[in-house]
């Protein structure tokens, strides 16, 4: 019965998005209601010869081997991008195996059966793998040691991910935000209507990425059918810290607060972040020949989509 009823919502799912031809192959995007799913799904009127399926851990459980199995048996999809992930970074310290379990175990499940039915299997990560104490930008070889569960989880699904599919790519990002969904772009777009001040932390380094930008990079993959397993590390061009992000948002929306600059001492939070998590991008920009946008640039073309841009 449950099955019959992720088969009817599935056929609802892709007739909603006018994915009409039956017989192209298909591309099945799971974690279909987070940021970088909705990223895809606003791409997939444009590759008409592929037909998208969007599911949410609701449609599908991931975790299930023998429903995602059935699932495969029934679509037999070319390509699997896994967007589902655990991201309460927080929270994930006091719900542990919820957070292994979506972002390890199921990982594991979606590896073997993508293997299983020749699917090439695409799974994002994160640069929380990492411990940030390097002091250059992080390569993909760099061994991964992660400080809090949220990293560790996703560490998790990266190991069983290629121990189970060799073929599969992992693709490690970082600070996503979009106009979809929480993230610190829409957090710092609400304070600063809020409130006159705002804290925002200097002491982390990295750069943001704008979830557009990788769904694109992630569809030229696909489309062209370039495909190179492995482990590659994506992000917006640029190093800047949480308060350098905030003042930019500040400064292209016209804001009069006052951004309050502050170490990671003043606001502590449940789970330790890593100080730096600059991820190098050298390998993805080169083994893909895609150019990979700077990380302003990115944030206007966000803001701008979310028309708050100053007149």
């Amino acid at each position: 019965m449950l099955y019959c009823q992720l088969l009817k919502a599935v056929a609802v799912i892709s007739f909603s998005n006018h994915i009409l031809i039956m017989d192209a192959p298909v591309i099945l995007v799971t974690g279909a209601n987070g940021q970088l799913g909705k990223e895809i799904r606003d791409l997939a009127s444009v590759y008409t010869q592929w037909r998208f399926v969007f599911l949410s851990r609701e449609d599908l459980p991931i975790h299930h081997f023998e429903i995602v199995r059935n699932f495969f048996q029934s679509y037999k999809p070319a390509y699997c991008i896994n967007c589902a992930a655990y991201t309460a970074v927080d929270r994930a310290e006091t719900e542990k195996d919820l957070a292994f379990l979506v972002n390890a175990e199921s990982v594991g499940v979606l590896a073997v059966v993508s293997k299983e039915f020749g699917t090439r299997f695409v799974h994002i990560s994160t640069d929380y793998v990492f411990d940030g104490n390097s002091p250059e930008p992080y390569k993909e070889s760099h061994p991964t040691q992660p400080i809090n569960t949220y990293g560790a989880s996703k560490r998790d699904g990266e190991l069983r991910c290629m121990e189970n599919n060799p073929d599969a790519i992992v693709i490690r990002t970082a600070w996503v935000y979009s106009e979809y969904g929480n993230n610190f772009v829409k957090t710092m777009l609400r304070l600063m209507k809020e409130r006159p001040t705002i804290n925002v932390v200097n002491d982390q380094i990295g750069s943001p990425t704008y979830a557009g930008d990788l769904a694109a990079a992630i569809m030229d993959i696909v489309n062209k059918g370039n495909w190179q397993s492995g482990i590659y590390h994506y992000s917006n061009l640029g190093r800047i810290s949480w308060f350098d992000f905030a003042t930019a948002i500040k400064e292209a929306i016209g804001s009069t607060v006052v951004v309050n600059a502050i170490p990671s001492s003043e606001f502590p939070t449940p789970a330790k972040r890593p100080s730096f998590s600059l991820l190098d991008t050298t390998k993805f920009r080169n083994t893909f020949n895609l150019a990979i946008p700077e990380w302003k640039q990115s944030l206007l073309k966000c803001l701008s989509k979310l028309d708050v841009l100053a007149k």
